[in-house]
């Protein structure tokens, strides 16, 4: 082995005991890595950064505009609610989501289609006083399965294929090609978490729920008027059991109904007076059919997509204290509408216009996102803070960012255009059309993860260059004898407990040019052991830094390190077994 390899070899395994023994991002240390390579001249300028142009990371980055547009304009949140619906049980409740999300990471990246279900799948919880912790890891692990069945599913599926065209061994992987692998270990993969989910996952509440929020918000809502709420029983339009808050009359034709029954039928204008915590008024708000009552809101110069809520509190020098909101001209002074108000837990019976403020009240405030940073300071508020993801879904785009991410499935899958023109072309009409506002795309993008996935690409260069690649697939070979299928065991073995140390997409680089050495070291085709890569790379279900997803839904489901171990042990052995028997049979090692 040369000087520069057992170097890299050093290297590598100085950011693999990082990442594993300390708390420095995924990102610096990779980074840190490719830095010390390339300050060594153990691989030059153009191989070290040729991983940040690399297609498969400019496609991964094109795709996560496109789940904003989702997101943004309330697709996401439409479409859970049509599957998330009150469960028999804990099994039920786990089909109800883990089919659904698979299907959705086949065709959408699997990391921000997660981090748009989290909210929904931990209201949901709250709803129905189910344990979020039987139900975030199983969120998590079905949209990595449900990635592994098409091209787009997953950015390693992306980075490896475009490894592939970039290296000359393939033209390409088909959108649905690795579907014959995908498919069967999502079926029974997802067969394994509902069927043993009781036994295997723990049930415990997270430690954000444990708390109680004291701020009791007093808030008023409308029935759109030939909305899709319209002629929907409370029930059915999901405003009964709603997490900290309760709907405690409806005004219609100026009369009170109190007490209201859940069978009740919702009518067009109807004035829905809620009671609850901040988490639930901005889910209210969130609301497809549901508008708020105060017309001021349509009086603000600033449209509604560029808007956020805001928390304040009325401190005693405030001019307006002592006055109603109305006659104070609240909006005239602050450039903001007020949605709703909190005054010492105390449900305040009165419209909204006509409270009259009083020092201590907290406002929640609908308003431009400079308010904040205008106010902070200000002798009006004691207080002032913005609520994250608080901007108004846009609604009426909503089929077309549907519309757009099935043209974007169907062109690729017809063979039209390929994955990165089409991702591209995506990612612009999610702009153009107003899906999504450009301050939302740059809010969205996840810059860490694009920056580990081009620093590991530079990385696996100086692997395969320095001929470090070529030793460890002659030790796989030592090691499998002649067994073509013990080395892809091997292969895959080492590709996942590299996964779960670092990221999934810096283990398929790293362990790239090693498959490639080993197959032409044993005069076979590249495929069968790049898709083995693939597989493995994503299949990172034993701890929760493996994948990005699992992660995401660590603190929500209120889990320890070991958990994932519980289900992920069982999980991982099982599509390695599946795997490694199915692939030689579609991929033919003589290929």
């Amino acid at each position: 082995m040369s000087l520069a390899a057992l170097f890299t070899l050093a290297v590598l395994v100085a950011a693999f005991a990082a990442l594993a023994l300390t708390s420095v991002a995924v990102d610096a240390v990779l980074v840190g890595a490719l830095i010390a390579l390339l300050l060594t001249g153990v691989i030059d300028a153009e191989s070290a950064f040729a991983g940040f142009a690399n297609p498969g990371v400019i496609t991964i980055a094109a795709l996560y505009v496109v789940v904003a547009g989702l997101r943004d304009t309330g697709a996401t949140q439409m479409l859970a609610a049509r599957v998330l619906r009150k469960p028999r049980s804990i099994a039920h409740a786990q089909t109800q989501l883990v089919v659904p999300t698979a299907i959705l990471s086949a065709f959408l990246n699997n990391t921000p289609v997660v981090a748009a279900l989290i909210p929904a799948v931990s209201d949901w919880c709250r709803k129905h006083g189910m344990s979020a912790s039987q139900l975030m890891m199983p969120l998590s692990f079905a949209a990595i399965l449900g990635g592994t069945c098409t091209l787009i599913g997953t950015s390693t599926n992306l980075l490896v294929n475009s490894l592939l065209v970039q290296q000359g061994l393939d033209d390409g992987l088909g959108m649905f090609e690795l579907a014959w692998i995908g498919l069967p270990i999502t079926v029974l993969g997802t067969a394994l978490m509902i069927g043993a989910g009781h036994w295997l996952l723990p049930d415990r509440t997270p430690a954000l729920d444990r708390m109680d929020n004291p701020r009791e918000y007093s808030v008023e809502m409308m029935v759109a008027a030939g909305g899709p709420l319209e002629g929907q029983t409370i029930e059915e339009a999901g405003l009964r059991q709603l997490p900290g808050m309760y709907l405690a009359e409806i005004e219609r034709d100026g009369h009170i109904l109190p007490a209201v029954s859940p069978r009740e039928p919702l009518q067009g204008e109807d004035r829905l007076v809620f009671v609850g915590i901040v988490d639930s008024v901005v889910h209210l708000h969130k609301t497809r059919g549901l508008v708020p009552a105060t017309e001021q809101i349509f009086k603000l110069d600033t449209p509604r997509r560029a808007r956020v809520l805001i928390e304040a509190v009325v401190s005693h020098s405030c001019p307006l204290v002592g006055q109603t909101i109305r006659e104070g001209g609240f909006r005239g002074l602050y450039h903001a509408v007020v949605l709703a108000v909190a005054r010492d837990g105390a449900r305040i019976r009165r419209k909204i216009g006509d409270i009259v403020l009083q020092p201590g009240d907290t406002l929640l405030l609908e308003a431009r996102p400079s308010f904040a940073a205008q106010q902070r300071h200000s002798r009006d508020f004691f207080l002032v803070s913005t609520i994250e993801g608080s901007h108004p879904p846009q609604h009426q785009r909503a089929y077309a960012a549907i519309g757009i991410i099935a043209l974007l499935v169907i062109s690729v899958a017809v063979g039209l255009i390929d994955i990165l023109h089409g991702a591209l072309a995506s990612a612009v009409l999610m702009v153009l059309t107003g899906c999504c506002s450009l301050g939302s795309v740059r809010k969205t993008l996840d810059w860490s993860l694009l920056v580990a996935i081009g620093a590991a690409i530079g990385i696996g260069a100086a692997v395969q260059q320095t001929g470090l690649a070529e030793t460890i697939a002659q030790a796989f070979v030592g090691l499998a004898g002649s067994s073509s299928y013990a080395a892809l065991t091997g292969l895959f073995v080492s590709t996942v407990l590299i996964s779960s140390i670092v990221t999934n997409n810096a283990a398929a680089v790293i362990m790239f040019p090693i498959a490639v050495t080993l197959a032409h070291g044993a005069s076979q085709s590249a495929m069968p052991y790049a898709i083995v890569v693939v597989i493995a790379a994503s299949a990172s279900f034993l701890t929760p830094i493996g994948y990005q997803t699992n992660l995401m839904v660590y603190g929500p489901g209120g889990y320890r390190f070991t958990d994932f171990l519980r289900l992920g042990a069982p999980l991982t052995l099982l599509v390695g077994v599946i795997t490694i028997g199915l692939v030689p049979w579609v991929w033919p090692l003589t290929g």
